[in-house]
């Protein structure tokens, strides 16, 4: 049709109005044209502004909506739907809160000791040797033959509970105290020393001793220049270590000379270690001094953490003839009481928490209780001593409670510090009226005669 109409209207008389005609269409395509794009811009122009208040309109609502849950208070039963959602949702590593930083350690000073100006005004009191008196050996050789059942002999031997059971007795006797030696032609059970070695330690009355094995620090030497000549003549310094640490020692320039020593210290080199724990190893020379110098009638313990600044002959007159002692040793500068040490020890992993609970179940089971420190008749400061430097005379009390700390240390955990009050109450009461005088002084005098160091880092 289009073609027809078209043609009815250019072909009907031409002379009338050609060019009249002729323009007119040509204006109507035009105008067709032009209001067929204002008709597709009218319609794509009004989508855009629909499109736009429908996105302003719903992103608003949605916005408050958010704001409107966050701030709603759920009900209680939207609060146990969420704890349930909480606990059933496993906590990634990235979603957990970064570990707090440990607070500050505290700072912790010395206090002023009250020396005497000099050893030459230094004088033995004539009454303290007055303690309890009895005789004390030791169980030098296990020899139990069964061939049901054999036992390998230990440094510690086999102390069964009824022998440990008496054992606390300050009574004439023979005790288990290290240093046992099994059936004959046993092996050695550890802790072997060379015969010169053997022969300089007999000779000692006084002694200074400390001990490093598995290069486990560095070899601090006493303040010469503080130590007495009649110290230096008179009193033993004795180092204990092993192979390992001596070759380490050397290699840092501390190689001993011909005699043996390197300054102050007589290094002792220690063979067939006794224990695998280097801490256990460490207990034989600090509580038994008495087993390793039988001659002598005082020691001095230090931990090799430790370097002495102070003449031994002044501090046995300051915490052992001034106060009567024949034992003395520091409290702990923070905790006292046992249960506080067993919680520490488990939570900065210092033993097996499994071994740490036996001891201290064993212990509550014979009667242990908590350090009450208003407690007008507490027997001791403190339950928890430092530990880490010992003064004592050779008396037998003081061996006795030497020999019953390590026996608990060799049952047990090396973690000394929770066997000393456990050790203590028990030698007390099973001796009410056979006291072992025992001064625990403050922590602060030890800082004050002696400097401490960190320990070599692994």
């Amino acid at each position: 049709m289009l073609p027809e109409r078209r043609g009815v209207i250019v072909g009907s008389d031409v002379n009338k109005g050609a060019d009249h005609n002729s323009d007119h269409g040509l204006r109507a395509v035009r105008r067709s044209r032009r209001f067929g794009r204002r008709r597709l811009l009218f319609w794509l122009f009004s989508f855009a502004a629909i499109c736009s208040i429908c996105i302003a309109v719903f992103g608003f609502k949605l916005f408050f909506h958010g704001v409107e849950e966050h701030q709603s208070i759920p009900t209680l039963t939207s609060v146990k739907e969420i704890l349930t959602s909480v606990e059933d949702v496993p906590v990634e590593p990235e979603t957990m809160d970064p570990p707090k930083k440990k607070p500050p350690r505290g700072r912790f000073y010395p206090c002023k000791v009250e020396l005497r100006d000099s050893v030459n005004e230094l004088v033995e009191p004539k009454v303290f040797g007055k303690f309890v008196n009895f005789s004390l050996n030791y169980v030098a050789r296990e020899d139990r033959p069964s061939l049901e059942h054999p036992i390998t002999p230990r440094f510690g031997g086999h102390q069964t509970l009824e022998e440990r059971e008496q054992s606390f007795h300050a009574a004439n006797q023979t005790i288990h105290c290290g240093f046992v030696e099994g059936s004959e032609g046993s092996p050695s059970t550890g802790f072997d020393l060379d015969k010169e070695d053997k022969m300089y330690m007999n000779t000692c009355t006084v002694v200074v001793s400390s001990c490093i094995f598995g290069s486990s620090d560095f070899l601090r030497r006493p303040t010469s220049k503080l130590i007495s000549q009649y110290s230096k003549k008179n009193v033993c310094f004795v180092m204990f270590v092993d192979k390992e640490t001596l070759v380490k020692l050397s290699k840092e320039g501390s190689t001993p000379d011909e005699r043996g020593f390197v300054g102050l210290w007589r290094i002792v080199v220690v063979s067939n270690l006794p224990y695998d724990d280097m801490r256990k190893t460490g207990k034989v020379p600090k509580f038994l001094s008495h087993r390793l110098f039988p001659s002598a009638r005082y020691s001095i313990w230090l931990d090799s953490k430790l370097r002495l600044h102070t003449d031994p002959m002044m501090l046995i007159e300051y915490f052992l003839w001034r106060r009567r002692s024949e034992y003395a040793i520091s409290n702990h500068y923070t905790r006292h009481c046992v249960w506080d040490e067993v919680q520490q020890n488990k939570r900065l992993n210092k033993y097996n928490h499994t071994a740490i609970d036996e001891q201290f179940l064993f212990y509550q089971a014979d009667g242990l209780v908590k350090f009450d420190p208003s407690d007008p008749k507490k027997p001791l400061p403190s339950y928890v001593p430092e530990g880490s430097f010992i003064i004592r005379a050779h008396t037998p009390m003081s061996n006795l409670f030497s020999c019953l700390w390590f026996n608990e240390v060799d049952r047990f955990t090396s973690r000394d510090q929770l066997s000393f009050g456990y050790t203590f109450l028990k030698l007390k009461t099973t001796n009410p009226d056979k006291p072992l005088v025992l001064h625990m002084f403050k922590d602060c005098e030890r800082r004050a005669i002696t400097k401490l160091f960190h320990h070599r880092n692994p």
